[in-house]
C-alpha cells in the first residue's frame, strides 16, 4: 500500500491477478472501504496477467465503493487491462459516481 497521501489509500497490484491470487486484493479492498474514503486508488502498474476472477475483484471494488460512497480509481492501467475493461463494460461502471446514501437510507435498507 502507498501511504504518500493518507487521505487516499492506494493499493498496488502486480504480477498475476487470477483465481489463485485474487483473494488478498479483495480482502484489502474490503478492509479499506470500511473507513469509507472518498477515493480508493488501485494501481496496476506492475500487473502482468488478469483472468475473470481478477476482473471480478475490480467489479467487486466498484460495487462496494458504490455502497460506501467511494470513487474507485484505476491508475497505471496496462493496455491489455484497458481493453478488457472496455470490452466487458467495466469502464462504464467505473465512470459512474458513487451513490451517496444518508444514514436513514442505510438503516432502512438494513
Amino acid at each position: 500500500m502507498d501511504h504518500s497521501d493518507p487521505g487516499v489509500p492506494v493499493v498496488r497490484v502486480g504480477g498475476d491477478l487470477a483465481y489463485a491470487t485474487a483473494a488478498p486484493l479483495r480482502a484489502e479492498v474490503d478492509r479499506l472501504l470500511v473507513a469509507r474514503p472518498t477515493r480508493l486508488v488501485l494501481d496496476f502498474g506492475d500487473l502482468v496477467f488478469l483472468d475473470s476472477t481478477g476482473l471480478s475483484v475490480i467489479v467487486h471494488a466498484w460495487r462496494e465503493g458504490q455502497q460506501a460512497g467511494t470513487v474507485i480509481q484505476l491508475r497505471a492501467v496496462p493496455r491489455f487491462l484497458a481493453t478488457i475493461l472496455d470490452l466487458t463494460g467495466v469502464t462504464g461502471l467505473l465512470d459512474r459516481p458513487p451513490v451517496h446514501r444518508s444514514a436513514a437510507d442505510s438503516t432502512a435498507s438494513a
